[in-house]
């Protein structure tokens, strides 16, 4: 478990532009180092402005596209071309623009497909990871290197609500999630033990709506309460916010040097 580091942007623009300059710097840096990078990618408002802020990087180019694998930390269970789809607004946002090998794109399954409900789709997920794990992962999901999450204003991550059963479970790797107190209520999910399997976890979370979350979730605050507390990589933890979203943080936690 790697202890949390904060960093404060002026502006929820800002914090997306950081974001992917360090996204950027992160998956060069793996590449270098070992060939290939995976990144589990994130929807909602922060995790789409970090693919938008990507897009229009200047350095974008710097990454080899071909030797990255994209995973998805959750998805909305609908048609495969539904805009509501985190899938889809990945693509939109990013994606089409890039030149991604489409065997290494891992969509979660959708639900036209052959999986007949979101349990059913899960476990396939839960299999495609399985199987892209290496003996060094020591596990049965891979090592990611960058794994990106949004905070909700409940503290929810990824699809894993507050005292709902997904947040719990600690032997699966993905998990259906039924009757999701936020719009679509039926969902796939990673859990917290393949959210906590990446190399490095971010957290995401800009807007006066999420202050009251983060100053919950870094304040001590247990998982099942705050889903967003169980969220840790590895080698490191580090959450990325605006100066909304950290308006409630105890001073002791705020950092003093943020741009």
């Amino acid at each position: 478990m790697s202890t949390p580091q904060i960093v404060v942007h002026r502006d929820k623009e800002l914090m997306a532009q950081a974001a992917a300059a360090r996204l950027i710097t992160k998956i060069v840096d793996a590449q270098a180092a070992r060939g290939s990078a995976s990144v589990v990618l994130t929807g909602g408002r922060n995790g789409n402005g970090l693919l938008a802020a990507l897009a229009e990087a200047p350095a974008r180019d710097a990454v080899d596209w071909s030797r990255l694998d994209l995973w998805w930390g959750d998805e909305r269970f609908l048609p495969q071309d539904d805009p509501e789809r985190n899938a889809t607004q990945a693509r939109e946002a990013l994606l089409d623009a890039v030149d991604l090998d489409p065997a290494r794109v891992h969509y979660m399954p959708a639900a036209d497909g052959t999986h007949d409900d979101a349990d059913a789709a899960a476990e396939a997920y839960a299999a495609e990871l399985a199987k892209a794990a290496r003996p060094e992962d020591h596990g049965p999901v891979p090592s990611f290197d960058v794994l990106l999450l949004g905070v909700g204003p409940d503290t929810h991550v990824a699809s894993l609500f507050p005292e709902m059963p997904g947040v719990r479970e600690t032997e699966r790797t993905v998990v259906g999630v039924h009757g999701a107190p936020k719009p679509p209520p039926t969902r796939v999910s990673l859990t917290l033990p393949a959210i906590r399997a990446a190399r490095e976890v971010w957290l995401l979370a800009a807007g006066e709506d999420k202050a009251n979350a983060v100053a919950l979730a870094l304040s001590g605050a247990g998982e099942i309460q705050a889903p967003a507390a169980g969220a840790y990589g590895r080698s490191r933890t580090l959450w990325l916010l605006d100066a909304a979203a950290a308006a409630r943080l105890p001073r002791g936690l705020y950092p003093p040097a943020s741009p």
